[in-house]
């Protein structure tokens, strides 16, 4: 079976790269491993850029339903000493230029703009082998295997399509994020849904860290960072959810009982996020007929960038192929040359807020960047 334009991958990046295409006439097909849209949760909030993420739906025309999914004062941000006195309380004013949604609905806005049939669910990748010519042939789980004369990963850290243009491999960052909830929080824990406030929350120390943010419904979404070496947040029994809550609130012994409520109540069991990266600045030299967008591309450490430039990604490689019809190369060639230096950039960037969240100037190295960032009205972002 031959296919027309070949991503492997139904997230953000993938789904916007085959929406554009769509807008200007040209058939993709998309390979998914999940089983449906639905196979599982999407995430928290992402604030989505006037740079970057606004414009790739701008491309793809979807702007105006985008901004019916937005989460009113979900721009708010404040910085809390570990004892619960806050160093910063930045109200949602409406200017920020970067309105949150939840990434869930972003992606099922995304889904429902794409005929039928365009995404394939259930499509796990085995392996690629090249044929030469720019053609690649995909071989899934089930034995099925489609031949395709473009082929883009857009499938995430550990792409199985970035072998055939680098030999980069993501590397823990020394640091990990586990994820907690806490339902109907202000009704049943008014003293955590206060110190959250209305949109984002950081609480640091050096090393450490319990950051949050409010999503629709009175839902808590927690992120407990913790900079420590794998090896130790595999020690943790993470099957054992009481267990493990009773570990990770250890660590932040003094700790406002506001703030720790994050962990030690959470509705969910902690789900552990190690952090993996590529090297900032990755690149690889022109293979015919592929290429990749996202974190399969430039993986860096959640700051706000990462969805944005995925999608930003997707919508500048389809306008690059249809703006050269017929010469694949060349569109990727000019796709590649703006990626490249942007995926550099914004992964130098991500790795420096990391360091200010939890490294040796937390919490005051991030309230200087928050100082600067939002005197040029740009605040940070919580984007995965």
């Amino acid at each position: 079976m031959t296919t027309p334009v070949t991503i492997v991958g139904a997230g953000l990046g993938g789904l916007t790269l085959a929406r554009v295409l769509h807008v200007h006439g040209i058939p993709a097909i998309v390979y998914e491993a999940e089983a449906s849209a639905g196979a599982r949760t999407q995430g928290g909030m992402l604030d989505i850029h006037e740079r970057d993420g606004q414009l790739a739906l701008k491309a793809a025309g979807l702007f105006d339903p985008f901004r019916a999914l937005i989460h009113p004062g979900g721009e708010a941000s404040r910085v809390l000493a570990p004892q619960g006195a806050v160093l910063m309380d930045q109200p949602d004013d409406g200017r920020g230029g970067r309105p949150e949604v939840l990434r869930g609905e972003l992606r099922r806005l995304l889904l429902d703009s794409l005929p039928a049939e365009t995404v394939r669910w259930g499509r796990k990748l085995t392996g690629v082998t090249t044929l030469g010519d720019g053609r690649h042939e995909l071989t899934f789980t089930d034995g099925a295997r489609v031949t395709t004369g473009l082929l883009v990963g857009a499938d995430g850290a550990w792409s199985k399509v970035r072998p055939l243009l680098s030999d980069a491999t993501p590397a823990y960052a020394g640091a990990t994020f586990i994820d907690t909830y806490l339902f109907d929080a202000d009704a049943r824990y008014p003293a955590t849904a206060q110190a959250v406030g209305g949109g984002g929350m950081f609480a640091m120390a050096p090393g450490q860290g319990i950051f949050a943010h409010r999503e629709p419904g009175g839902t808590l979404h927690a992120y407990i960072g913790l900079r420590r070496p794998a090896e130790w947040i595999a020690a943790i029994d993470f099957g054992d959810a009481a267990a493990a809550k009773a570990r990770l609130a250890a660590e932040f012994d003094g700790w406002a009982p506001a703030l720790t409520t994050l962990i030690t109540h959470s509705d969910t069991p902690p789900v552990p996020r190690l952090l993996h990266t590529l090297p900032i600045g990755h690149r690889w030299d022109r293979v015919p007929g592929v290429t990749l967008l996202g974190d399969a591309a430039h993986l860096a450490p959640p700051a706000g960038e990462g969805a944005n430039l995925a999608m930003l990604d997707g919508a500048e490689l389809a306008q690059a192929i249809a703006s050269h019809p017929g010469n694949i190369e060349t569109a990727l060639a000019a796709y590649e040359s703006l990626m490249f230096p942007r995926g550099a950039a914004a992964a130098a960037g991500a790795h420096h807020i990391l360091d200010l969240c939890l490294g040796d100037s937390a919490p005051f190295g991030l309230l200087d960047f928050f100082a600067g960032a939002f005197s040029q009205g740009e605040p940070s972002g919580r984007d995965g």
